[in-house]
């Protein structure tokens, strides 16, 4: 199904709904995308979704074998490090921020010369070419919200799903790395020290506690950031022009593994409680900053950083606001079911996409459903699901939300956000939520029904 056909279809959409009306068509619009598509004679599904059709061969399907262990070609090897010397084997090598870290970029290439499944992988356009680990954490003590520890485990239980189904790793930290750079600050260490244990990683993914993830199917657009080592959500004119500490949001964001990044964190760490200066380093940026009252935070200290040096890193940094890469929560979750809506439409008339799955090829239909999403937008009235949901100001685990939101509202939000994202994940195991604001109880997907 080529792009080609996809933007014909979308002129012809165009045509019929004028280039000047919302993107967000309705239902009846869905319908009409998808029997424009089901009528051009070079759209079609592969022939897979002819089970009449299919063979199975354990020499080229990886079938079983009579032990039930599973034939793999991959080639990959994690029970077996060879003894050629790394950095590893370097007394002085520290993973801390505060202790310099120098050719970076270098020691990694050694490290993957060693280990050349990696290494062939990560040059070769293979599947891990932007191999990503995902940082996040908790605090290490017990919640005070009654309903606090419960939300923290399926915040985390949801951003466990995401890598599953993506391939990715995660590192998920609950203790203090560095004893003066705790609270907001505590983020930057475990990200510097992801940095060393994965050098076979191209990225590092750090997502906040009160994040949920609210597309299963989405992958990183890494071909937007092939010039940038930096990512993250937020609006320029914020932050060079008006000078606000809400420019941008650290709740998200994706770092490259590499020397520059090394550097990075270092400098903006450097800002943080770990100097000794702090104090007068807060006055600083708090006379920089034209709406921020007590910038003891690290995203103030970002800000200011991105100002006062922003010909040393500026280039390097995209600030992503074209997607929910940090969807503010509650500008989002009152439209989930109409999004459900809009995708069970989808697959009303798409039957592959409700053909029933294996978890683990369960991306291959996310790339197949893009066909059908292209002629829709993530927020400003289109109706694709938000890549992230952040609770920002919300506090589960303290309590302590934001004044200016309600707590039910929220506790409430948070369960819908997880139970939407939920029933992505539950659809390959056959079951789905009777509502969003239900969390106990599931029903039987019905087969070839819409999920």
């Amino acid at each position: 199904m080529g792009m080609g056909r996809v933007t014909e279809t979308v002129a012809k959409m165009e045509k019929i709904i004028g280039p000047s009306k919302p993107i967000f068509i309705g239902v009846a619009g869905v319908a009409l995308l998808l029997l424009l598509l089901s009528f051009s004679p070079s759209t079609s599904f592969p022939n897979m979704f002819d089970v009449s059709k299919m063979t199975m061969s354990p020499e080229k399907d990886g079938a079983a074998t009579k032990d039930c262990t599973t034939l793999s070609d991959q080639g990959l090897d994690l029970g077996h490090d060879p003894a050629d010397q790394t950095f590893y084997d370097d007394p002085s090598l520290s993973y801390s921020i505060g202790s310099p870290l120098k050719n970076w970029d270098e020691k990694r290439q050694q490290w993957l010369h060693h280990h050349p499944f990696f290494a062939a992988a990560a040059g070769g356009g293979g599947v891990l070419m932007n191999r990503v680990v995902v940082v996040t954490g908790s605090q290490q003590l017990p919640c005070e919200n009654p309903v606090g520890d419960l939300l923290l485990l399926r915040l985390f239980k949801n951003k466990v799903d995401y890598c599953r189904i993506q391939g990715h790793d995660i590192f998920y930290n609950n203790a203090f790395l560095h004893r003066e750079m705790t609270s907001v600050w505590a983020k930057l260490p475990p990200v510097r020290a992801a940095m060393v244990a994965h050098p076979e990683a191209e990225w590092v993914l750090w997502l906040d506690s009160d994040v949920v993830v609210t597309d299963m199917e989405f992958k990183l657009p890494f071909e937007k950031y092939g010039n940038h080592n930096f990512v993250i959500s937020g609006w320029e004119n914020l932050v060079y022009e008006k000078r606000s500490w809400l420019g941008l949001n650290t709740g998200v964001f994706l770092i490259r593994n590499c020397q520059w990044s090394i550097d990075f964190i270092e400098t903006w760490a450097s800002l943080g409680p770990a100097n000794p200066n702090h104090e007068e380093l807060k006055e600083i940026i708090r006379a920089t900053l034209t709406d921020k009252e007590f910038p003891s935070d690290e995203q103030s200290a970002l800000v200011y950083l991105m100002l006062k040096e922003k010909e040393k890193w500026g280039e390097k940094v995209y600030i992503e606001n074209g997607y929910s890469f940090n969807g503010y929560w509650l500008a989002i979750v009152d439209g989930y079911e109409k999004i459900e809506e809009m995708y069970r439409a989808v697959e009303a008339v798409a039957s592959g996409l409700r053909r029933r799955r294996g978890e683990a090829v369960s991306g291959w239909y996310g790339e197949m459903r893009e066909v059908y999403l292209k002629a829709t937008q993530d927020g400003n009235g289109g109706w694709r699901r938000p890549f992230i949901t952040h609770f920002t100001g919300c506090q589960p685990c303290s309590g302590q939300h934001n004044p200016i939101y309600g707590g039910e509202s929220c506790w409430n939000g948070m369960e819908r956000a997880l139970n939407f994202a939920d029933n992505q994940v539950l659809r390959n195991y056959g079951f789905v939520h009777d509502s969003l604001g239900n969390s106990s109880f599931l029903s039987p997907l019905q087969f070839d029904s819409p999920g």
